[in-house]
C-alpha cells in the first residue's frame, strides 16, 4: 500500500478562523467610524492615523527584529488595530512626534514587553492612550472641533468635549440644566457632530461596526451590552436622585470614548475574559468604573482607566469563572 494516513491531535474539524482573518474583519469593522473621522476632522484625522498606524508597524517590526530576534508577526494585522485604536484615542491636531511616542509605548511596552500578542496583560492602544494623556495632558485634550474636512492640522479650531463642559460646568456651581442646553442635542452627538477624538465622535458608525462583529461572529454580545447596560443603569440611578448633579443615560452613552470602548478596546481577545459569564462580569465592571471616575473622579472622561484596570482582573476573573466541564464525577 502507498496510501499515507496522516495522524494529528485534535482538532480535527475547522472552522476557517484565524488570528489573521479575525484581525482584518476587526480592521473592516472600524472603517465606517475611520471615513467617519476624515469627514469630520478632514486633514487631521488622516495625519494622526497614518502616523500612528506606521509607527506601530515600524516598531513592532524593529523590536521584534532587532532586540528579540524573532520573526516579526507584522503580517498579523494586530499591529494595524492597535495603529487605529491609537489614533481613535487621539485628537486631530496632536504633533507627530507625540504620536510616535505613544506607538512606541503602546507596541513595546503594552504588547511586546509581554510576549507579543496572546501575552500581554493590557490593552495595548490604551496604555499608549493612557501614558500620553499623563504625561501631555495639555496636547492630549486641545479637541479641534468637527467642523467638516478640514485641510488645517494645527491650525485647527479646538473646543471642549461634551463631558468636559460639563465637569468643569458643575464644578463651578452651574446648573446641569444650563449646561446641556450648551451641548449639541443626542442626535448630533450620536452622528458624531461634537469635539473629541477621532473614534469618540462616530457614535452611529461604530455601532455599525458592532453589528458587522456580530454577524460575522468575531465578538459576542456580552461584553458591549453589559458595559452599556451597566452605564445606563447606574447613571440612570444618579440622574433620578438628583437631576441637577447628574447626568442621564443618553449622556453618557453617547458622549466620550464609551461606545468605542466598549465595542472595540474591551473585546480586546487578549485581555478579556475567556467565558460569556466572567464577559458579563468584566463588562459590569468596567461600566461601574467609568460612571465613578467620570461623575466622582478628576478626569471628565474614565473609560480608558476603567478598561485598564479590569484587564488586570481578568486572569483571576478566569479562575474564578471556568464553563461547565463535563465527564466529571459529581461532589
Amino acid at each position: 500500500m502507498n496510501t499515507k494516513v496522516l495522524v494529528a491531535p485534535s482538532p480535527h474539524i475547522h472552522s476557517g478562523d484565524s488570528i489573521q482573518k479575525n484581525m482584518y474583519g476587526v480592521v473592516f469593522a472600524m472603517l465606517p467610524a475611520l471615513l467617519l473621522s476624515f469627514f469630520y476632522f478632514g486633514m487631521g484625522a488622516f495625519i494622526v492615523t497614518l502616523t500612528a498606524v506606521a509607527s506601530c508597524y515600524l516598531f513592532e517590526f524593529s523590536i521584534q527584529k532587532y532586540l528579540l530576534k524573532v520573526e516579526p508577526s507584522i503580517k498579523d494585522g494586530s499591529a494595524l488595530i492597535t495603529g487605529i485604536l491609537l489614533a481613535f484615542n487621539m485628537p486631530a491636531n496632536l504633533p507627530i512626534w507625540i504620536i510616535i511616542i505613544g506607538a512606541l509605548v503602546a507596541i513595546g511596552i503594552g504588547k511586546l514587553t509581554f510576549g507579543g500578542l496572546g501575552n500581554n496583560i493590557f490593552n495595548p492602544a490604551l496604555v499608549g492612550r493612557v501614558f500620553l494623556l499623563i504625561s501631555f495632558p495639555v496636547q492630549m485634550t486641545s479637541w479641534p472641533k468637527a467642523l467638516g474636512f478640514e485641510t488645517s492640522y494645527f491650525d485647527a479650531e479646538t473646543g471642549a468635549t461634551p463631558l468636559a463642559i460639563i465637569k468643569e460646568g458643575l464644578n463651578k456651581g452651574d446648573s446641569l440644566t444650563d449646561l446641556l442646553a450648551k451641548l449639541p442635542s443626542n442626535v448630533d452627538m450620536f452622528l458624531g457632530n461634537m469635539g473629541g477624538s477621532l473614534g469618540e465622535v462616530a457614535g452611529a458608525a461604530l455601532i455599525l461596526g458592532l453589528i458587522y462583529m456580530l454577524f460575522k461572529k468575531i465578538i459576542t454580545w456580552h461584553i458591549p451590552v453589559s458595559i452599556i447596560a451597566t452605564v445606563a443603569i447606574f447613571s440612570g440611578i444618579l440622574n433620578l436622585s438628583n437631576p441637577e448633579a447628574y447626568a442621564g443615560p443618553a449622556f453618557h452613552i453617547l458622549t466620550g470614548g464609551l461606545l468605542l470602548g466598549a465595542i472595540f478596546m474591551a473585546t480586546d481577545y487578549v485581555t478579556s475574559p475567556m467565558s460569556n459569564k466572567g464577559m458579563i462580569i468584566y463588562g459590569i465592571g468596567i461600566g461601574i468604573l467609568t460612571v465613578v471616575i467620570r461623575v466622582f473622579g478628576a478626569y471628565p472622561e474614565g473609560v480608558s482607566f476603567a478598561i485598564l484596570i479590569m484587564n488586570g482582573f481578568v486572569p483571576l476573573i478566569n479562575v474564578s469563572v471556568k464553563p461547565k466541564r463535563f465527564g466529571e464525577k459529581r461532589k
